[in-house]
């Protein structure tokens, strides 16, 4: 049987935890245009978008950024040498995309001694460096809560293993199962001490389980999620549009790209968000019409400058 005192068992002990909290944090090093403000363990940011908006190349970017080491065999990397632990919600997320970029980005650190490697990069390097990068995916919010709960576990046994810990959580897509979530039948268990299940309820477990988190594993936390303009009408429509295939080109004055952005998600989750950037695909002609080209705005904080980049096989390019 269980001792009655086996519930204030510590996770670790007070030097642990000293150490844990005492340690000097490395500065986060996010790609633009996340790099116009100061942002620290313990934020929780929201990457905003429609589909495709390159939300999910910026969280590959920040990753590389992350498990690249600051120095290798005489090269500046300029990485954290750092993990990072991505959850997939979309489901659609290739892992040799992260590949490609992180062996583009050694072969461009590396210059001219790349070219005395016959593969173009320091496989160890890479083999290190992707070892550093923990995935998982899930496929509705009971796996991710699941996830979240086992991650602490997890997290310290990979402390364990590796010299660094995992310092960036990545979850693509937060708002995927929003529409799951919202069908799920508003009734208990049958026990009077056990909560509802419903979106909200969901939403506030969520964000309690990163919270918990972010306090024994101190982490940024970066999240995608899929946008939505106007008021309801024309967020109706908004969402048959996005059903459409991604290649084929819709062009109708229903989606202006200045209508206003509109939050579905919880209100449990918007007020854990604590750095929020919206991303729009450009309206006006560029010079640069063969590649994607977007501009963000920041709405929390609400800042009056923005950025403009391009798309390229190399990541986000700003553009003037």
């Amino acid at each position: 049987m269980t001792s009655p005192f086996s519930w204030i068992k510590a996770d670790e002990t007070a030097k642990e935890a000293l150490v844990r909290i005492l340690t000097e944090r490395p500065l986060v090093q996010l790609p633009a245009p996340l790099h116009r403000l100061p942002l620290r363990v313990g934020n929780v940011v929201e990457i905003v978008g429609p589909s495709p908006s390159a939300k999910t190349l910026i969280l590959i970017q920040a990753a590389i950024n992350c498990i690249l080491p600051k120095e290798w065999k005489g090269v500046q990397y300029g990485g954290l040498d750092r993990s990072v632990y991505f959850i997939d919600l979309e489901c659609r997320f290739d892992v040799y995309s992260i590949a490609q970029a992180l062996e583009r980005r050694i072969i461009r650190a590396n210059g001219s001694r790349s070219k005395r490697n016959e593969d173009g990069y320091d496989k160890e390097l890479f083999a290190a460096c992707m070892g550093r990068f923990l995935y998982t995916r899930c496929y509705n919010s009971f796996e991710f809560l699941a996830t979240l709960k086992t991650l602490h576990f997890q997290l310290r046994k990979e402390k364990e293993k590796q010299t660094s810990a995992v310092y960036m959580l990545m979850i693509d897509s937060i708002g995927a199962f929003y529409w799951m979530d919202r069908a799920l039948p508003s009734s208990s268990s049958g026990s009077n001490n056990r909560k509802s299940i419903s979106l909200q309820t969901v939403a506030e477990t969520i964000v309690h389980e990163i919270q918990r988190l972010v306090l024994m594993h101190p982490m940024i936390v970066l999240a995608t999620k899929s946008a939505t303009f106007g008021d309801k009408q024309s967020t109706n429509e908004l969402i048959r549009y996005s059903g459409k295939r991604s290649n084929e080109k819709v062009s109708d004055s229903r989606f202006p790209q200045n209508l206003p952005y509109r939050d579905y998600m919880p209100s449990a989750w918007q007020s854990f968000v604590s750095h929020r950037i919206l991303f729009r695909a450009s309206d006006s002609e560029s010079r640069h019409q063969k590649r994607s080209t977007f501009f963000t705005e920041w709405l929390l904080p609400s800042l009056k400058f923005s950025d403009k980049f391009i798309v390229t096989d190399d990541g986000l390019i700003e553009i003037l």
